[in-house]
């Protein structure tokens, strides 16, 4: 990912895509760079760019429709380390950009692309007001309740705390000092520990802990019991009366269970929040999401959004008048283990012919419960995931399974 790549990505965007594109990043040192270059390539594409500055990635999707952007463009690597970046890019009204138009913006990287006049870059200095306000339209009244807040020292790093505090909350903040280095640094959904770790030590109500470009978040009951996105799941598909949910290929086989003897539908799409959406448009679905903390309330928005996650579960949780501590107990979770093996080629050693063979041993040895193995999305990693009843026999199977994997390459 280096400027001269990105800013031929702005052209091809601004080719392929139209002439107002809402603009904003997260707080790697490399965001204000990047940012620079992909603006000049929409630029001299002719578009006329909307500048958010540090934003978190749902805000931009929201402010896109908002502002009536033919498109979004968001310069982040989410939940990656810092040395990580990327652009993400979103259609009208904030929703992801079908395939066909990603690979014709990617087809469009080797062509030569003549200077259009009329670009021009627009400070929308508002939309972070305007992106508070869309989100207090949905907030509980949160008077009397004690909130630790983790920003991952990430895109919402200020604007989260800011929320909770103007619905009512005492807010003990975290993870709010950036430095270009630090996002998701032992902090955030990734690494919410610390933040729960505080919410039992000083006798707050719950915790909220939200990754670097703020579109999962992860909870803390007052025990310091960390509830990811099978809980958040769990609790609005019961308080909301949601008839069907979809979740993924990782998502916990207790929620499957839980939900079906409550009579709910449960159904799993591949890993990835645009994989989620998409299944919940084929099945009618106006709720579904990840382990990560990444939900979709289909009613309110077309993605996730972390901070939009943990107003509704408060507001879930005023509804009915229970404790998350009460959801963390109603749901006991298999026993799960990730394993993330690295690679060099992930897509070679997927396509291995042993793979299949090393699960299907997997499998055998664990009687009871589920083995999935995956490439990352956005790492050169391959993700071992395995659950069942006994924890120590889960432990053992994804260890062993995860040097298998690793002796392919």
């Amino acid at each position: 990912m280096t400027p001269e790549f990105v800013l031929g990505l702005g052209r091809s965007a601004a080719a392929v895509l139209g002439t107002v594109v809402a603009l904003g990043r997260d707080t790697r040192e490399s965001g204000p760079m990047l940012e620079a270059a992909l603006a000049a390539g929409l630029l001299a594409g002719g578009a006329r760019v909307l500048r958010f500055g540090v934003l978190p990635t749902p805000a931009v999707a929201y402010l896109t429709g908002a502002y009536d952007a033919r498109v979004g463009a968001v310069i982040s690597a989410s939940h990656n380390p810092y040395h990580d970046n990327g652009v993400k890019f979103f259609g009208e009204q904030g929703k992801k950009l079908p395939d066909h138009v990603e690979a014709a913006i990617e087809a469009g990287l080797d062509k030569v692309h003549a200077y259009r006049e009329g670009g021009r870059v627009f400070e929308a200095v508002e939309g972070a007001e305007r992106y508070l306000g869309h989100l207090l339209e949905r907030a509980p009244d949160l008077r009397g309740m004690r909130i630790v807040v983790d920003a991952a020292h990430g895109a919402a790093h200020w604007i989260a705390p800011e929320l909770f505090a103007r619905a009512g909350a005492e807010v003990f903040a975290i993870g709010t000092s950036p430095d270009g280095r630090n996002i998701n640094r032992g902090l955030g959904a990734t690494a919410p520990d610390t933040m729960a770790r505080l919410v039992r030590e000083l006798g707050y109500d719950l915790g909220v802990a939200l990754d670097g470009d703020g579109d999962r978040a992860v909870f803390a009951d007052r025990y310091g019991r960390v509830a990811g996105g099978d809980h958040v799941l769990f609790l609005h598909a019961r308080v909301g009366g949601f008839d069907r949910v979809v979740g993924t290929t990782m998502s916990n086989l207790a929620l499957e269970h839980a939900l079906s003897e409550s009579g709910v539908r449960f159904l799993r799409a591949r890993v990835g929040d645009r994989y989620v959406a998409e299944k919940m448009e084929e099945e009618g679905a106006r709720l579904g999401g990840e382990p990560s903390g990444h939900v979709i309330f289909a009613d309110h928005f077309h993605t996730g959004d972390g901070l939009l996650t943990a107003l509704l579960t408060l507001a879930a949780l005023r509804e009915s008048g229970t404790d998350l501590a009460d959801w963390v107990d109603a749901l006991p979770l298999y026993p799960q283990v990730i394993e993330n093996v690295p690679v060099q080629d992930k897509h070679r050693v997927m396509a291995h012919p042993k793979v299949a063979e090393l699960v299907r041993e997997a499998e055998a040895r664990l009687g009871k419960g589920r083995v999935n193995v995956r490439p990352s999305g956005t790492e050169p990693v391959i993700r071992v995931m395995v659950e069942g009843p006994e924890a120590a026999l889960v432990r053992e199977v994804a260890a062993a399974l995860a040097r298998a994997l690793s002796a392919l390459e």
